[in-house]
């Protein structure tokens, strides 16, 4: 029988199989002894429990992606989620999602929540996007802009939600899905988001689809990697490749730089250029420390 997990606590698995019925599950001990540990979204092999307290995850499938923070595997769509205001944004955190994501595979959607709070703002986060290979949409969970059109394009997807504590993920799933998953207050005295979300689950939604609430300030690992191959996560590059005096270029501080010139006149976004840098002084000091 197969499934798909959709939480783990404990050492305890719940998945679903594929007439819609539930199992809690336990891993067999070949899983471990080989290192393999199941993760929310692994479709796996099951024996059901046939009476006992639970039954066995038998086999892992081969996963098409998978995330290491959170532990989750099989994601068709992250959508990384903004706020326009209240927290202010943090697109260093975007970028940094957004880079992950890609190496890993998995699609991206940017949504820029709590437009009725900062309408100026949002459009001025959309427009630092242009260019940038990733589908942007405005939303406001509370009064449901966009909400409809956010669930047609998430529609028979696995996918979750990531971003900055206090952006509203919690607030979007209940206002695509009408589930009920707890929210945070903000916190007036540090203006930062309370975490809410303790644990990864995947929730069956209408059409098919499934999505997974993802803790606040998640994802953030990222892997390490020669820094050269950070500029091919920043689409808005590509037309410029090869056109630098040196190669490789990180498209940094290097002189004659096209894509350098390209932020001169403005046909690349100053300020995306400039996270894309501290992310790249980031990298190349953890590239040093790889061996420490």
């Amino acid at each position: 029988m197969r499934g798909v997990i959709l939480q783990g606590i404990g050492g305890f698995y719940t998945a679903l199989d594929e007439s819609g019925r539930q199992h809690t599950l336990r891993a067999q001990g070949k899983l471990r002894r080989e290192r393999l540990k199941p993760k929310v979204g692994d479709k796996v092999e099951l024996t059901p429990s046939d009476g006992e307290e639970h039954g066995w995850i038998t086999r892992i499938l081969p996963r098409k992606n998978e995330l290491v923070r959170p532990p989750v595997a099989n994601i068709d769509v992250i959508v990384i989620v903004a706020a326009a205001a209240t927290p202010d944004p943090d697109l260093l955190m975007v970028d940094r999602l957004m880079l992950n994501a890609r190496r890993a595979g998995i699609d991206v959607r940017l949504v820029v929540n709590k437009t009725d709070l900062a309408p100026d703002s949002a459009g001025d986060i959309v427009d630092q996007y242009r260019g940038a290979g990733v589908s942007t949409m405005r939303v406001c969970a509370d009064t449901g802009e966009g909400i409809d059109a956010l669930r047609d394009s998430l529609k028979g997807k696995v996918h979750a939600l990531a971003g900055q504590s206090g952006a509203g993920k919690s607030t979007m799933i209940n206002a695509l899905y009408g589930l009920a998953l707890e929210t945070g207050d903000l916190s007036r005295r540090i203006d930062r988001g309370k975490n809410t979300t303790r644990h990864c689950q995947l929730i069956p939604v209408e059409g098919g689809g499934m999505v997974l609430d993802t803790p606040g300030f998640s994802l953030l690992d990222s892997e390490v990697f020669d820094p050269v191959e950070l500029k091919d996560s920043w689409p808005e590059f590509a037309p410029y490749e090869g056109r630098c005096y040196f190669q490789p270029c990180y498209h940094a501080t290097e002189p004659r730089c096209a894509v350098r010139d390209a932020v001169a006149a403005g046909g690349i976004d100053e300020r995306r250029h400039a996270r894309y840098a501290a992310l790249l002084d980031d990298m190349k000091q953890k590239w040093r420390d790889r061996y420490d």
